[in-house]
């Protein structure tokens, strides 16, 4: 980050004037940074970008953070969207809102922060990620939009970011995957948890008891299985795996009253092979928290159109629910197949 000295009379009115162009600077540096990742990570045909200390981040990540703005007229500009008309993710998302309403179902979104956004000084060191200059504005920018046109979103990157500062060793990602570990999961499951509890008809919910095991797991990320020449050995991540009085695992409840519709985040941990583990997951967390398990809808590729394609296609018109939880990585807005309207009930 550039340091730059300005001289007001005014001391304070001086601060906070060097603060926001050091901000500003800071943020357009990052960007920098993460353009020429990419495009030297492209031009070799490489998916990952090694870090410091280990960390390895997903290329189309970084390239979502280096775009800028991504909805309106700026959406065909970034989009990696098959057709221009699927480039926006907000008419789509507004489209799914409407349909829910209409069948007085809540939607909650929870976008998953980049992991770049959270750590960012493992990848250009110095770079910090605050609440006065966030290096995901455009995510931040976006998730105010949709708050403004009634859309209940979750943004967990002040959160995670603060939870960092306050357990420096609770590791909130995988620095070998592309998901967030067990930490990520629980403070995410948390907040999930506290909106899902203020519903009036969770009281009325047959609950069951379920416990949480913590401890660390060897684990091969799949950022190590994208990565070419020398790889490195397993990490440890730190999983709260979770059971119920007989020992078995909490699973996907079909008539649950909550649905859980998204992509891989929704799957890591959670139903073992390449997800890595069971019984750990976003699913498993929230049935900890709560007292029941959601209904999962979640898919190993895009969970913007593809997870609702697969939403649409049960043909129940998603009775007896009563909240959709959308879960999904924020680079999902620009890297995924696009955002398209999905009839899911007619």
């Amino acid at each position: 980050m550039k340091v730059i000295k300005i001289a007001i009379a005014n001391g304070l009115v001086a601060s906070i004037a060097t603060m926001s162009i050091m901000a500003a600077y800071g943020i357009q540096d990052f960007k920098g940074t993460l353009s020429a990742e990419v495009e030297k990570a492209t031009k070799g045909g490489a998916n990952v970008v090694q870090g410091k200390e280990g960390w390895l981040f997903f290329v189309p990540e970084l390239r979502h953070l280096s775009v800028g703005p991504f909805w309106g007229e700026n959406a065909v500009k970034v989009s990696k969207a098959t057709t221009p008309a699927a480039a926006d993710p907000l008419p789509a998302i507004m489209d799914f809102k409407a349909q829910l309403d209409k069948a007085g179902i809540k939607l909650l979104i929870v976008p998953v922060p980049a992991k770049a956004a959270i750590y960012p000084e493992k990848l250009a060191e110095g770079t910090v990620n605050s609440a006065g200059s966030r290096l995901d504005a455009s995510d931040s920018e976006f998730i105010g939009i949709l708050k403004q046109r009634g859309v209940d979103v979750i943004d967990l990157a002040p959160a995670y970011t603060q939870y960092r500062s306050e357990h420096p060793d609770h590791l909130l990602y995988s620095k070998e995957d592309t998901h967030w570990s067990g930490y990520g999961i629980g403070l995410a499951a948390d907040l999930i948890a506290k909106k899902v509890e203020g519903e009036s008809w969770v009281s009325g919910v047959n609950k069951t008891k379920f416990s949480g095991k913590t401890a660390p797991a060897n684990l091969t990320g799949d950022l190590v299985e994208m990565m070419t020449g020398t790889k490195p050995g397993p990490e440890a991540v730190t999983l709260t795996t979770v059971t119920d009085s007989k020992g078995a695992t909490a699973q996907s409840w079909r008539e649950s009253p909550m649905l859980l519709l998204g992509d891989s985040h929704d799957l890591i941990y959670s139903i073992g092979g390449d997800m890595l583990a069971t019984g750990a997951g976003l699913p498993e967390n929230l049935a900890l928290k709560l007292g029941f398990a959601p209904d999962v809808v979640a898919v190993r590729g895009s969970g913007a159109t593809p997870a609702r394609v697969n939403l649409a296609r049960r043909g129940d018109n998603l009775a007896g629910k009563k909240m959709v939880i959308w879960c999904f990585s924020v680079r999902e807005f620009t890297e995924g197949q696009g955002w398209k309207n999905v009839p899911v009930i007619r």
